[in-house]
């Protein structure tokens, strides 16, 4: 099972306004962006919808790797959002967190991986499971040790 170690979000105080682009950068072949900047975006306002039910975890593990959340990622989770199919989930099953897509097949639904060498898990007893919230976004690290070293602890 992925495993993830919860970090509290605390109200934004500010709002941290950065420059977001009109011009779209191509993946494939450069061409020369333009420098009108189209309007301002607060990252806050996009990641934290529901700032008092919203918090962070880091996974670890590769079984969502197929939706690109890989170990050490940040997801931001909303409780405040009500988990429905298809939707990617913080779970807790008899006492064990995990990260999953939450999938309804027929009658029946399912916390399944995103990652071939992982099976899915049939919720057959719903009182053994307890849904945290809906995964909203994932922060992928491209530069390792980054994202860590940005981390402060409570004490």
């Amino acid at each position: 099972m992925v495993t993830v170690s919860l970090i509290p979000v605390p109200e934004p105080t500010t709002t941290h306004w950065i420059p977001l682009f009109s011009s779209l950068v191509p993946a494939g072949f450069p061409s020369p962006a333009s420098e009108d900047v189209a309007e301002l975006f607060d990252l806050n306002r996009m990641l934290f919808r529901h700032p008092e039910a919203t918090y962070l975890v880091r996974v670890s593990g590769e079984s969502m790797s197929g939706a690109e959340i890989h170990a050490g990622d940040l997801l931001a989770v909303d409780k405040h959002l009500e988990a429905d199919h298809n939707h990617i989930v913080v779970a807790v099953i008899e006492g064990e967190c995990t990260v999953k897509r939450l999938v309804r097949q027929g009658g029946s639904w399912w916390l399944k991986p995103e990652n071939p060498a992982y099976e899915p898990y049939e919720i057959t007893e719903p009182e053994n499971l307890r849904i945290w919230g809906v995964v909203t976004h994932v922060v992928h690290e491209l530069i390792p040790g980054k994202l860590t070293a940005l981390l402060r602890t409570r004490e």
